[in-house]
């Protein structure tokens, strides 16, 4: 079979899952005890207005009749328009200006795992029974135990308060900004010219307007949420990682590299640390279950006002257009990182292919 047969069946093969996905959204929404029109009209409106709406919203149709406009719409990508957040405002419109905040905070809090929870784990696994490597496992463990909205409000409380910390001030910490907000997003402008100069001479030109102090209150303003949401997958991968390597150290394989008179660099390198990303592939991937549930909460405590917080918002107001919409682009997001999985599986392992 050949790479592009290969990504064209697990392409067939995702349609039944995303058509599932939908149906349980469509079930959960439409069939759920909130009633959008009362939500528009008020649960004291008129009759008139309330049959009028009804009409108008097509939601007075036969239940099968508004499922198969639902799958249609949605498999055109019309997205239809918002009814409560922001009247006769596009969903597409919505979610493309709440989805940068959910994306910055998303990479910050992808980078914890990946940079921290993985090289600490390694390095566990290639020392254990250290007390380096008990440190890092009990680390591990309080971080994975902790729940993160519990974390957050506490996070939240402590770097509100001033003098935090033998005097530490998170407010006042490399750009006066609070802790509550949405980041500012708005530090990098095509449009425009950024001059890099040393000793007033310039060095050289970005192509780009580019404003430093901004980007660093964007940073600040998102990163103990990102520590939060990156903290439980942090201890996760750690922990898992130290087993790989340790399983992957005491493998055949690595016991041939050693009476071959392979360094110990050649060996932790070229056999060890590949093997052992195995089963973090999944983990990794999987984690973004984990972002997306975790980013309705914390964008809510934090103030942050990104797509978990604007889905918070049209499933509580009964904005089932917006509330739809959303829930179709994480089922799409899931579906394919799950493709990207097995496509980074034939990379890392050489051991699977795409043969049947």
């Amino acid at each position: 079979m050949s790479r592009w047969s290969y990504f064209a069946r697990r392409l067939i093969l995702a349609v039944p899952v995303v058509l599932f996905g939908t149906t349980l959204t469509f079930m959960i929404i439409y069939l759920g005890p909130i009633d959008p029109v009362s939500a528009i009209v008020g649960p004291q409106g008129p009759t008139q207005a309330y049959e009028q709406i009804e009409a108008q919203l097509g939601l007075n149709k036969p239940l099968f009749g508004q499922y198969i406009d639902f799958l249609v719409d949605l498999a055109m990508f019309n997205l239809g328009e918002s009814w409560v957040i922001q009247p006769d405002t596009k969903a597409m419109e919505l979610i493309g200006s709440f989805a940068p905040r959910t994306l910055w905070l998303g990479f910050w809090s992808v980078l914890l795992p990946l940079f921290v929870g993985i090289p600490l784990g390694f390095y566990a696994g290639l020392n254990p029974n250290t007390w380096s490597d008990y440190l890092a496992s009990l680390g591990g463990i309080v971080w994975r135990s902790m729940p993160n909205f519990w974390l957050g409000v506490i996070l939240l409380a402590g770097l509100s308060q001033d003098n935090v910390l033998l005097g530490f001030n998170w407010k006042t910490f490399i750009v006066d900004t609070g802790v509550i907000g949405a980041p500012p997003l708005d530090f990098y402008n095509v449009e425009g010219v950024t001059r890099i100069k040393v000793g007033g001479s310039t060095l050289f030109r970005l192509p780009f307007k580019f404003k430093f102090e901004t980007f660093l209150e964007a940073i600040k303003r998102i990163l103990p949420p990102a520590v939060v949401l990156g903290s439980a997958s942090m201890g996760n991968e750690m922990r898992l990682g130290r087993t790989a390597v340790l399983e992957t150290v005491n493998s055949n394989y690595v016991e041939t590299a050693r009476a071959k008179g392979l360094s110990n660099g050649k060996i932790v390198w070229k056999h060890v640390f590949r093997n052992a990303l195995i089963p973090l592939v999944p983990i990794i991937l999987n984690e973004a279950f984990l972002l997306i549930g975790g980013s309705v909460i914390l964008e809510t405590i934090f103030g942050i006002n990104g797509l978990g917080w604007l889905f918070f918002q049209a499933v509580t107001n009964a904005d089932l257009p917006l509330a739809g919409s959303l829930m179709y682009i994480f089922i799409l997001i899931i579906v394919f990182l799950n493709i990207l999985q097995d496509f980074l599986y034939t990379i890392i392992d050489p051991r699977v292919g795409y043969d049947k």
